[in-house]
């Protein structure tokens, strides 16, 4: 049955009913009292929403004002009213009618919009489940692959090794990015806040970056006016993230361009800019370019990479209550500012 055919049938059933029971009550028209007409026309108006809808309830609220007036109100069988407080008798049924269609219509919607997400819930935990299921069955062909590449370097045949070698480390970040990903989706992330300096997270994300990148793409300038600056995060979360940040900016940054790292405080907070002279990201993508597997393509850059390192970045300083934003330099490139909580300077 076609769903406009299925609406037809319960648009005529609910305007059959109504006509059934108007027939009904004007049989015994004599011993009912307003009342009971209002409050009898009105279980059908609600029976209608319920089923089919406002714009069926309305209907049928619209029809039986007029069956109202025309059939249970003196004088009979006209459209006029002898009694002017049956107005307010006629307006009051009208108007708890339409009333009542419109409620159940949003309650209808809300209950459609909670299953939606109950569904969608559903999903995310199925995808996160499958994310983390098939990241750690990678594990163990890896860890194959690298020890069958450090074979056959020492059998004398170093640079397919060294290529076997490289992509078994990509697979493997990849890896990491999926587990990090599942389980922060999952509500599994721990973190724990603790007092730190600016010196040393940064300098375990520069070790990091530069032992992959190389040393001197990046210029570090820390604005502390002869104090060492601190702050309440998370090390390890805190490293990675400004680590996705940088390697982030080395990637998509001319190689004869230096990337910027700036750390200041103001007031409260702990500021880490990340600028780079890039191709930048177009106004639709500043968003878009921290959901997860998303790539920027206004650039017209392709580099590998999987799209997942700024999510992971902005979702592990969110969660301690920090901020992730991007902005467009006006002169060309990108700025990546991350904010989280300052410590007492030392």
């Amino acid at each position: 049955m076609t769903p406009t055919w299925r609406t037809a049938r319960q648009w005529l059933f609910w305007f059959s009913v109504l006509a059934v029971l108007a027939a009904l009550m004007l049989q015994v028209r004599s011993q009912l009292d307003k009342a009971h007409v209002a409050l009898a026309f009105l279980l059908v108006v609600l029976g209608g929403s319920a089923v089919a809808g406002r714009a069926l309830g309305i209907s049928l609220s619209l029809t039986a004002f007029l069956v109202f007036n025309w059939a249970f109100l003196p004088p009979y069988y006209t459209f006029t009213i002898s009694n002017p407080l049956d107005w307010l008798v006629l307006i009051a049924f009208l108007i708890t009618g339409v009333v009542a269609a419109q409620l159940l219509e949003w309650r209808r919607q809300r209950a459609e919009a909670e299953e939606e997400a109950e569904a969608l819930r559903r999903r995310d935990r199925l995808k996160d489940a499958l994310l983390a299921s098939v990241s750690h069955d990678l594990r163990t062909p890896l860890t194959a692959i690298k020890g069958i590449a450090n074979e056959i370097w020492n059998g004398g045949d170093p640079g397919r090794a060294q290529v076997i070698e490289e992509e078994a480390d990509r697979l493997n970040a990849l890896v990491d990015d999926l587990l990090e990903l599942s389980q922060i989706n999952a509500g599994g992330m721990r973190i724990s806040r603790a007092l730190n300096t600016v010196d040393d997270v940064v300098g375990a994300a520069l070790e990091r970056v530069e032992a992959a990148h190389g040393a001197g793409r990046i210029d570090v300038r820390i604005d502390n006016d002869g104090t060492i600056l601190t702050g309440e995060f998370d090390f390890t979360h805190t490293m990675r993230a400004l680590t996705n940040l940088l390697e982030n900016a080395v990637k998509y940054s001319p190689a004869d361009s230096p990337v910027v790292l700036r750390v200041w405080r103001e007031e409260v907070l702990l500021y880490f800019a990340i600028e780079d002279r890039g191709p930048g990201v177009s106004p639709d993508e500043e968003e878009r370019i921290f959901q997860p597997f998303y790539r920027g393509t206004s650039s017209g850059i392709r580099t590998r990479g999987t799209g997942l390192g700024l999510s992971i970045a902005r979702q592990l300083v969110e969660l301690q209550h920090g901020t992730l934003k991007y902005e467009r330099r006006a002169d060309g490139g990108s700025r990546f500012t991350m904010s989280l909580p300052a410590g007492e300077n030392l």
